[in-house]
């Protein structure tokens, strides 16, 4: 079941939306999602608000071509909308990631006309997509009917399952055992949505268990083959594996930045209004004054200068941006994958994946560095609940527990070492 290249294929020149239109959109969510987003996550509500919101921002569609009445923009433009977001509302960020991989999985696993038909519908109704395909959940059933299929099963975890217009989830038929991608409505009452177990962060993210009780699914909404058996799926519908995996790299660059830029206004604010020098005649004798000219005080002219606190956060901008760097690479290489379409080859397709994968290793592991070391530079007063700067890190944490960084660094090595190509696997 694999499939083609895109069909309807447009340029950004052509689309008439360059990338810096979008980054200015998102920039200007991401600065009114920002004003608020700590009172926010506390409340833990259904995003339903930050849905619209991304609804009216016109983003939900921007990868679609603007010949099926979307944005036109393309994957490199999308990575940066979520990276925007997530550094200023984490969940969001999230929703818009997993929306933006998951409206594309017809792309992948339908092939081009079908596609193009699903994207007029989705286009047209402003569909959020949510749920999941990841490579970890037992595959629902999907028992075939004279009309079509009804879907039965609990799915441990999907994004946004109470919120979303459409759901893609992993299901297969009896028998075979093949996974399939299959598209549901989720208006159907044998559809039940649950709770993410009360998690600790990600809590607006409407992520959570769904139950399926004869869910009835039209004959179209089979998408295609999940299979990670060789050969059964083309070089291209293979690079689904790396986009997913790019989507969590930016997720986690997006919160590290953010948490950044807050401890730097932060830091900024509290040390200009806390710090005050000594009179010159109270200064320790043999210290250089503030005044004099000699060593740096702790701020002067505005900015901090203590040293170690400069030290602590060149190290962190160093991770920051070495992180991102590679992650840029990676994008880049899958955007060259995507547009060679079905003349990508088996070899291509293994080396961004795995560049894929050494991008979202090094990002969790520069989100998770820098989501705890800056909370140490702030000090004592980070953890006071009314800066909500823990959000950054519980966000990390709860993405990184479900996305560890060991199968990573396993498949990366595995390929260095032997040449072996990464499995397919999904991301949850």
């Amino acid at each position: 079941m694999s499939s083609a290249a895109p069909a309807d294929e447009v340029t950004e020149a052509e689309a008439g939306a360059e990338p810096a239109d979008w980054r200015h959109i998102a920039g200007e969510l991401a600065d009114d999602l920002a004003t608020d987003a700590a009172e926010r996550e506390q409340a833990g509500k259904p995003p339903l608000d930050e849905v619209a919101r991304l609804r009216e921002s016109g983003l939900l569609t921007l990868l679609v071509p603007t010949a099926l009445g979307g944005g036109g923009g393309d994957w490199r433009t999308a990575y940066a909308v979520v990276r925007i977001l997530a550094a200023a509302d984490g969940a969001v960020g999230q929703l818009l990631g997993s929306h933006y991989f998951l409206s594309q999985s017809p792309r992948f696993f339908a092939g081009p006309e079908r596609a193009a038909r699903v994207e007029r519908t989705f286009t047209a109704g402003q569909w959020y997509w949510g749920g999941g395909i990841a490579s970890c959940e037992p595959p629902l059933m999907l028992t075939p009917t004279p009309d079509g299929y009804l879907l039965d099963g609990h799915q441990r975890y999907g994004c946004a399952v109470g919120v979303a217009d459409r759901l893609v989830v992993r299901a297969a038929v009896p028998g075979t055992g093949e996974p399939l991608a299959v598209l549901v409505d989720p208006a159907h009452p044998g559809l039940v949505s649950g709770t993410g177990g009360d998690t600790f962060g990600q809590r607006l993210a409407a992520g959570g268990a769904v139950g399926f009780d004869s869910v009835p699914v039209a004959s179209d909404g089979v998408l295609g083959s999940l299979s990670a058996d060789d050969g059964a799926l083309s070089p291209f519908t293979g690079l689904a594996a790396p986009t997913a995996r790019l989507v969590s790299a930016q997720f986690c660059l997006g919160l590290a930045e953010g948490l950044l830029g807050e401890v730097r206004e932060y830091g900024r604010a509290a040390v200009q209004s806390s710090w005050q020098p000594l009179p010159a005649h109270l200064w320790p004798a043999g210290a250089p004054h503030p005044r004099s000219g000699g060593s740096p005080a702790p701020w002067q002219g505005g900015r901090p200068q203590d040293p170690l606190v400069l030290t602590a956060y060149g190290e962190l901008a160093v991770t920051a941006r070495a992180a991102s760097a590679l992650a840029d690479q990676a994008v880049a290489a899958l955007t060259d994958g995507l547009a060679r379409g079905e003349d990508l080859d088996d070899e291509e397709c293994a080396e961004i994946a795995v560049l894929a994968g050494a991008a979202e290793a090094a990002a969790a592991r520069a989100a998770q560095e820098i989501t705890t070391r800056a909370l140490d530079a702030v000090g004592a007063s980070a953890a006071l609940a009314g800066h909500g700067l823990d959000r950054f890190w519980r966000d990390t944490r709860t993405h990184t527990l479900r996305e560890p960084v060991a199968h990573r660094l396993r498949e990366v090595g595995d390929y260095f070492l032997n040449g072996v190509h990464p499995p397919f696997s999904l991301p949850a």
